[in-house]
């Protein structure tokens, strides 16, 4: 964070100091809610959970280093005290961001947000130091803790904004005002919560209402292949910029296609060249993130060809997003366990198929969580995807919601045992364990509540001590 006094700070979030004896001391590390990421100079953010209260660890921060302890109640330690420790977050992140000076990216979306974020942070980043949000903290107080980890040197501030309803992104563009306004795509995650995909967009749309108009630096990044995100050029007075594979995008992909180890690779098109990409990622589904942060990095000055290179050479920075593991016995297993809906679903399974030319592939599928009405039409319909893209074999793990993917497997005709449903994250790893051969593909997927990571995690120690014999 930009340095600040303890005396800065209480007037910025409305606080009173305590047990503070020197006022002017300054904030010179990180803003933290975990204790153990606390260096000398942070200041914690004491939280109230269900399960631990963050100013039980006080004093153990203090003496850890940290200066003060951002709080709701005196805990015997210097500490500025306040009504609500997230609302002064994100006070404080409102403060800091204005100083900066840096250019505020946000981007929003149903799905491929951190993915994408990944990638406008690390083509940005050859460009001049950029912040980013780590992972997937994209609410209420991930956002704000991102935010206060830029400092002077920073000139990009890259944020994922999250939303679980209506106002959510409003309000976390109050507290970080963008100038470019990224929306990916309008899906089917969360549409139990949000109640119909028209007010998924309208909630996401609230991010380019944030956006300042064109003649001020505002730009709106907007995906030219979705009508409902396109839709939302009229709800901005920011420079619209469309992307996509439509011919009528600004930053476009043109001669897609899919090498033989299922990555990406195209010719980038932006208003001022064109270049080709060969991208390290894998699955066709991260043509339109990279178009994204293509688009983003176009608006703020670099060529054609510094992207492109930029992109053919990013990496994934976020863990269990289509990770590909290579065994020592030629099994390749793909853990893309973080989370899932059914567009990531369908993008996943087409990847998988491309990966598996020419060998076994399997899919260990759990469920898609959060689908309201939806579940079990969108359930079957993965079902029945993994068939038509002639899968070796689905495994679907958990309850209802995976008898729902296997059934649907069977009526599109998945006899004997080219599906199975099985009660759990062991019982899929007994099953895998025992049938695995050299040369399989494995793709892990469900939503985060299931935790099939653990599946990939076990399959990936097996061929690490040798337990899989060629069969």
């Amino acid at each position: 964070m930009i340095a600040l006094s303890l005396a800065e700070i209480a007037a910025v979030v409305g606080g009173q100091t305590h047990d503070i004896p020197d006022p002017s001391v300054q904030v010179t590390g990180p803003v933290v809610r975990d204790s153990r990421e606390v260096v000398p100079g942070s200041l914690f953010a004491a939280f109230v959970g269900e399960r631990v209260d963050g100013h039980d660890y006080a004093r153990a921060v203090t003496e850890a280093g940290a200066v003060a302890v951002l709080a709701s109640r005196p805990v015997g330690v210097p500490a500025v005290v306040v009504d609500d420790v997230q609302t002064a977050l994100g006070a404080l992140a409102r403060h800091v961001v204005r100083r900066l000076g840096a250019t505020l990216v946000a981007l929003t979306g149903s799905a491929g947000k951190t993915s994408t974020k990944d990638l406008i942070a690390q083509v940005l980043g050859r460009k001049a130091p950029t912040v980013f949000t780590p992972g997937s903290l994209n609410n209420e107080i991930g956002l704000p803790l991102t935010a206060l980890s830029a400092t002077e040197e920073t000139k990009f501030l890259v944020l994922e904004m999250g939303a679980r309803g209506i106002g959510h992104i409003r309000y976390l563009a109050g507290l970080t005002p963008p100038g470019i306004g990224l929306v990916l795509n309008v899906g089917t995650a969360h549409i139990g919560e949000f109640g119909g995909r028209e007010q998924i967009a309208q909630a996401k749309g609230e991010l380019v209402e944030a956006l300042p108009p064109a003649e001020e630096g505002g730009a709106a990044i907007l995906n030219a292949d979705d009508p409902l995100v396109r839709a939302m050029a009229s709800r901005t007075k920011a420079k619209v910029v469309l992307f996509g594979e439509s011919a009528e995008a600004d930053v476009r992909a043109e001669n897609v296609r899919l090498t033989d180890s299922g990555q990406p690779a195209f010719r980038l098109h932006t208003p001022s060249g064109a270049s080709d990409v060969t991208m390290r990622l894998y699955g066709e589904h991260h043509v339109s993130n990279a178009l994204a942060a293509a688009a983003v990095a176009h608006e703020l000055g670099m060529s054609a060809e510094e992207i492109a290179l930029a992109l053919s050479e990013a990496g994934s920075l976020s863990r269990w997003r289509m990770e590909v593991t290579e065994r020592p016995d030629g099994v390749t297993i793909v853990n893309d366990a973080y989370n899932a809906n059914p567009e990531s679903m369908r993008a996943a399974l087409r990847a998988l198929a491309a990966m598996g030319k020419g060998r076994r592939t399997w899919a260990v599928l759990g469920k898609m969580a959060e689908l309201g009405d939806e579940a079990l039409a969108e359930h079957d319909a993965v079902g029945r995807l993994a068939v038509r893209l002639n899968v070796s074999k689905l495994v679907a793990v958990g309850g209802i919601e995976a008898s729902w993917l296997q059934l649907g497997a069977y009526n599109e005709g998945s006899w004997g045992e080219e599906s199975v449903h099985v009660s759990d994250a062991q019982a899929a790893i007994d099953l895998l364990r025992s049938e695995l051969r050299p040369g399989d593909v494995v793709l892990v997927k469900a939503s985060r509540s299931v935790g099939l990571e653990s599946v990939a995690q076990a399959l990936i120690e097996a061929g690490a001590e040798g337990e899989v014999a060629a069969r």
